[in-house]
């Protein structure tokens, strides 16, 4: 997985850190830290633990919209978090470094021997996550509820260059991810075993075929 901060040092990552002025700041498990926070104009880095995007319609359901694991980035910049709608919610106990999206481009980093291997980091990940939104846009046009698990399945399978894997998600959040009713993912989850498609204990998954 890239990392913002992949081959700079400690000492230059520490001096990085203070001339873009980023504050770091600790959450408990199932804050929705958008509620204390500016939206506009920044970056935040998952130093520890892991968020999920979600969004609330108006009848009331959630639908998981990007999960954001260690050392990866969220933003207004970067995801969909402007509408009111939407919530950032820590899974885990999380730390958050944040930094004001114009202190990136000062002249007194842009000064620095290390500022260019940081801009090349952060359009490496930003990258990277934007290739994660595709896949889901290409789990989302599947039609029905067996060819969305399929597909889900066969990315996270490609990632691990394994047939067994572990789904990052509860069946609940899982359902969510996959915008499926969770009664009919489960039968469908069923019927892949059954028919011997799938070999399922737990959320680790092996595939059959």
């Amino acid at each position: 997985m890239e990392n913002l901060f992949e081959n700079i040092s400690t000492k230059n990552r520490e001096k990085l850190l203070r001339m873009l002025k980023a504050q770091s700041i600790p959450y408990r498990k199932g804050v929705n830290i958008l509620s204390n926070v500016n939206r506009d104009n920044f970056i935040g880095i998952v130093d520890e633990g892991c968020l999920q995007i979600v969004f609330n319609d108006y009848n009331g359901n959630s639908v998981i919209i990007e999960e954001i694991d260690k050392n990866q980035i969220f933003g207004n910049l970067i995801s969909s978090i402007n509408s009111d709608e939407c919530e950032v919610i820590t899974k885990d106990k999380t730390r958050i470094i944040y930094i004001d999206y114009d202190n990136i481009t000062s002249p007194e980093i842009i000064k620095t021997d290390f500022y260019i291997i940081f801009v090349k980091n952060l359009i490496k990940l930003m990258a990277t996550q934007l290739n994660t939104k595709n896949e889901r846009i290409e789990i989302l046009t599947k039609r029905t509820t067996r060819d969305k698990l399929l597909e889900y399945f066969r990315i996270l399978s490609q990632k691990k260059s394994s047939k067994t894997f572990t789904i990052p998600f509860t069946f609940i959040e899982l359902a969510n991810y996959l915008s499926v009713d969770r009664s009919a993912m489960t039968r469908e989850i069923k019927y892949l075993k059954t028919e011997g498609f799938i070999k399922v204990d737990g959320k680790r998954v092996r595939l059959l075929y």
